[in-house]
């Protein structure tokens, strides 16, 4: 029972944190909102009784002492205008009723789903600012989710709180107003209701909870088969096993749609259960009260109260079972969305980093997680202008050094210095900016040029055409649709060195100091790569170039040939 108030508390805290001081503000506007909703539900429902008191005994309008007051303040000729008077009032009153519930109502769900948009965007900042190192230890397919719909999920949790506070406002009104009428009678009302529920809670939520759990697993998995398969469509086709697929997919799927319909199938069953019990004890209670009072025509109204309320607190109470079993159902959700946001990321400064001179690393070590160092006490000089070719077998470290030079990853121990000054998190943004970075396999978006190639800068049309003509791909642009050319998804609209030239339009399309080939043209036949490499050189002229490759004719220009193997 402990653990159980401890995650209860955990959970009011997560959503505590997830939510600005803004959002405060507002919730306590809307638990006003709520309030006020409340009691012009309650009054929907006790100002029944007696209109319906009236209408039957019109004597007991100058009988009852507030009635009769109010008669003579507003001057009524008769109890029948008095009547015509109070039926207006009543019309007047359900009509603003149903107003005030839809603006209510409104202004609960565009909080709520408000909160959609401030928690995927909140998550996409907060993944884009993953190191690198901690970007890849975490799955792309998680991120993807929690970004699109744990997100979502979260908002919908928090529309289930603050409905079930509203439900739970209105039913102590309403209870408040049963006690005043029978306070016996309602006792035993609430010690049955209160049983039935706690029994509902005790069984059908722990199984949505269960299911909810699931729910967080299978949508990630979901998600992984989706992209693995079409990640991998050619050699799908080549295999020609779609019928493997099929299954893993099939069963995936069959197994998700299983876990929502279980959830909606336990989620429906308070509403049946508690409908059959509520109209079981207003029987009983017609039936108690034909017993206990010989004057039918004067408990009429009592029976209508009762009736009227039974009607309006059932569906209150159904939805608060309703709404407490969703938030168990998306509970994993706001944990998840609650551990995403407070992942620590370091902080960095966007100070300049001036690079006239050189690049110096000092004692450089770096090593995966705690396994073998693979960069250990490495020292090197670059000047600016370098052309500098790193060599090595496979799995020396080429990349992972370059990827230390360019503030990808950090060291774990030792020190980079840039013109003397040393590189760290206050000079770091600044430092990458002066980048260019040309990878092995070119990722292109189903777009055209003009987007693919000025990804993640501000587009501008004189830097596009100028970054095309300078990666010998703007002759073939004009002959097409010029930067309005679609490459298709993967750039599959593309032969390999028309990817590999838009590829390098990218990488300098922001005129960087600094270009680097991570083996950008192994993929290539020996003549396309020849021609691409020389067309990288002359783009270099004027720039440090650091080139990663396995191939020496690629590294022929470079006046600087470091061997990690060696070095290492």
């Amino acid at each position: 029972m402990k653990k159980q108030k401890k995650n209860s508390t955990s959970d009011l805290y997560k959503l505590r944190y997830l939510i600005t001081r803004r959002d405060k503000i507002i919730l306590l506007w809307l638990f006003l909102a709520t309030i006020v909703f409340s009691v012009v539900e309650t009054l929907g429902i006790s100002i029944i009784m007696p209109f319906i008191t009236f209408a039957s005994n019109p004597d007991r309008i100058l009988n009852t002492s507030i009635s009769f007051k109010f008669y003579q303040w507003m001057h009524f000729s008769s109890t029948l205008n008095f009547m015509l008077f109070f039926s207006g009032a009543l019309v007047v009153f359900y009509i603003f009723r149903a107003f005030y519930s839809i603006f209510y109502n409104y202004s609960l769900n565009r909080f709520a789903f408000g909160k959609s948009h401030y928690f995927a965007y909140r998550l996409f900042c907060k993944s884009t600012e993953l190191s690198y190192f901690d970007f890849t230890k975490k799955n792309t397919d998680k991120i993807r989710v929690s970004v699109g719909e744990e997100a979502q999920n979260v908002s919908q949790y928090i529309q289930n709180f603050l409905q079930m506070f509203a439900e739970v406002f209105t039913i102590a009104l309403m209870y408040v107003l049963l006690l005043l009428v029978s306070w016996k009678m309602t006792l035993v009302l609430t010690v049955i209701m209160a049983l039935q529920i706690l029994f509902i809670i005790k069984t059908v939520s722990k199984k949505i909870k269960k299911q909810g759990d699931k729910r967080a697993m299978i949508e990630t998995q979901f998600g992984k088969i989706i992209t693995q398969t079409f990640g991998n469509f050619k050699f799908i086709k080549l295999k020609g096993n779609q019928k493997e697929i099929y299954e893993v997919f099939e069963r995936t799927s069959s197994h998700r749609a299983n876990i929502f319909t279980k959830f909606q199938t336990l989620n429906s069953i308070p509403k049946s259960f508690l409908e059959t019990i509520g109209f079981i004890l207003l029987i009983s209670c017609v039936a108690y009260i034909l017993v206990r009072y010989n004057d039918v025509s004067a408990v009429i109204p009592i029976i209508s109260m009762y009736a009227l309320a039974l009607y309006r607190i059932l569906p209150s109470a159904n939805k608060i079972l309703t709404n407490y079993n969703a938030m168990s159902f998306y509970k994993k959700a706001l944990s998840n969305v609650y551990e995403n946001l407070t992942y620590q990321t370091e902080l960095e400064d966007n100070k300049p980093c001036e690079f006239e001179k050189s690049i110096e690393l000092k004692n450089v070590s770096f090593a995966y997680n705690d396994s073998k160092p693979v960069i250990e006490n490495f020292n090197l000089i670059i000047n600016k202008g370098d052309k500098v070719a790193f060599c090595g077998p496979s799995g020396a470290g080429k990349s992972t050094l370059v990827d230390i030079i360019i503030g990808i990853y950090k060291p774990k121990k030792g020190e980079i210095f840039i013109d003397g000054f040393k590189l760290d998190n206050h000079n770091l943004p600044a430092w990458r900016k002066k980048i260019g970075y040309i990878p092995q396999t070119i990722y292109l978006f189903d777009g055209n040029v003009a987007e693919n190639v000025a990804f993640g800068s501000e587009m501008n049309k004189e830097k596009l055409i100028s970054a095309c003509k300078k990666a010998n791909i703007w002759e073939f642009l004009e002959q097409h649709n010029g930067l309005e050319t679609i490459v298709g998804e993967g750039g599959i609209l593309l032969s390999g060195g028309q990817k590999q030239r838009i590829g390098i339009a990218r990488a300098i399309y922001d005129d960087p100091e600094i270009l680097v080939l991570d083996e950008a043209t192994s993929a290539l036949d020996t003549d396309t790569e020849e021609k691409i490499m020389n067309e990288i050189y002359d783009v270099a002229k004027n720039k440090t170039l650091l080139v990663i490759a396995h191939r020496l004719n690629t590294i022929k220009r470079c006046n600087k040939k470091i061997d990690i193997s060696l070095s290492a």
